[in-house]
């Protein structure tokens, strides 16, 4: 875990509401100046505690109407079955996120798609072929009541 003070936290708090916020803006919200708030962003980016910018994009307003959750089994949980399933998925566009759980289901993905249709197709032709898949559970987004990237910071 990165040591970060007051500043760094104030930073990461800014960039995360507002990542396309200018420097000269950025250091004036943190009471700092142009140039040493540019030396910490970039410092915090070199240690990976900034992993990248990205826009939110509304996925209903481009085409993928269908958010889908995939509760993934698989046969086998030794370590090279575990990479191979996360490597099948990784080539997957339509996989948003993928993570590993512990108990009885192994995986959770979060899934968009265009319709019930084109969920369905992914489904059958991609995802419950893939290698080692023992059963795959699926659960339809109704709404979405919070939706808030990134992580609490005080």
């Amino acid at each position: 875990m990165a040591t970060l003070d007051s500043i760094d936290r104030k930073l990461l708090a800014e960039l995360q509401a507002e990542g396309r916020v200018t420097n000269v803006d950025l250091a004036s919200r943190v009471g700092l100046t142009a140039p040493p708030c540019l030396r910490r962003v970039r410092t915090l980016e070199e240690t990976g505690v900034i992993r990248g910018y990205h826009a939110d994009l509304d996925p209903s307003k481009l085409g993928y109407a269908i958010m889908v959750f995939a509760m993934v089994s698989l046969r086998s949980q030794a370590e090279e079955d575990l990479r191979a399933f996360e490597i099948h998925i990784k080539a997957l566009p339509e996989v948003r996120e993928c993570h590993m759980l512990n108990g009885e289901i192994d995986f959770i993905l979060k899934i968009v798609s265009r319709d019930l249709q084109s969920f369905q197709e992914f489904l059958t032709s991609k995802l419950t072929p893939a290698p080692n898949v023992a059963s795959v559970k699926t659960s339809l987004t109704i709404r979405t009541a919070k939706h808030e990237p990134g992580v609490p910071l005080a």
